[in-house]
């Protein structure tokens, strides 16, 4: 298998990440209706880390590294799967073992569920730009997207625990406020502290709103399978929606499932049906 990362990607970023995450797992609780006992949860995810590490360390067999990635991937799975565990830093760790497999479209997968859980976490933002750098298809965003993204740029750019936080502030400066002009009377500079934060206030709460509408009623999903073409219905009779075909990594957003077929739209506006083992939902 091709290398197809930098070297100063995967020393520093990729092992260091996969290190730290054993220690950001310690201390969560299994779910009681998870089918995996928790003392079997610390030792198959230091397994998974170990067989993560000697993949690291047997580059010069591709072979051997792909295969040791798997079997790092198979553990990873488990805990998520069966440890019914939903966690950053392992969802980090399993995108990272799928890249330095090769397999673009889980990795970014896997990485957008880390982010949906950790959006202020500077690693997986970088590795998931990285990744996504290596996809085939390069599907433009629409101009539309693209003029919201830099008007509001708090709302894309910050994840709901930060907004949150600034939101709890905000709201305690406006009361402070609000008491200390009860007491001394209006101030300039607490009128002005009063009006900023009460509009960060608002502009975050919306935002947050938005956030959680759009999760709750708003599907995305990546292309996982190597190669698929998309057609304009839910069967193979249907002629092709694009000229080429979509590949692994390609991110998407679902409109509509129907009988074993997804129908996507993509970040230009353009959509089409693809088969549903052919991609996943985030």
């Amino acid at each position: 298998m091709k290398q197809i990362y930098p070297n100063s990607f995967f020393n520093r970023g990729l092992l260091a990440a996969a290190l730290a995450a054993a220690v950001c797992l310690l201390g969560l609780t299994v779910p009681a209706s998870a089918e995996l006992p928790q003392q079997q949860i610390y030792p198959l995810f230091d397994q998974a880390n170990e067989s993560f590490r000697s993949a690291n360390e047997s580059l010069g067999d591709m072979d051997k590294a792909e295969k040791l990635y798997g079997k790092a991937v198979l553990s990873y799975e488990k805990i998520i799967n069966d440890g019914r565990i939903r966690n950053a830093k392992l969802y980090y760790n399993l995108a990272n073992a799928y890249f330095l497999k090769g397999e673009m479209g889980r990795a970014i997968l896997n990485y957008r569920r880390a982010e949906r859980l950790d959006r202020a976490d500077a690693n997986i933002q970088k590795n998931l730009t990285f990744a996504r750098s290596k996809r085939i298809d390069k599907v433009e965003v629409k101009t539309e997207k693209k003029v919201m993204q830099t008007l509001f740029f708090w709302h894309y750019d910050f994840s709901v625990k930060a907004k949150f936080t600034a939101s709890l502030v905000c709201f305690a400066v406006v009361c402070l406020a609000a008491v200390l002009m009860t007491w001394s009377g209006r101030r300039a500079y607490l009128t002005a502290a009063a009006a900023v934060c009460g509009i960060v206030l608002l502009c975050t709460s919306a935002s947050i709103a938005v956030d959680i509408y759009k999760q709750n009623r708003t599907a995305c999903g990546v292309i996982t399978a190597a190669e698929v073409t998309a057609r304009q219905g839910d069967g193979q009779n249907y002629q092709a929606s694009f000229k080429d075909p979509l590949h692994e990594g390609t991110e998407f957003d679902l409109l509509e499932r129907r009988s074993g077929w997804f129908h996507i739209r993509l970040s230009d506006g353009s959509d089409g049906w693809v088969p549903e083992n052919t991609g996943e939902v985030i």
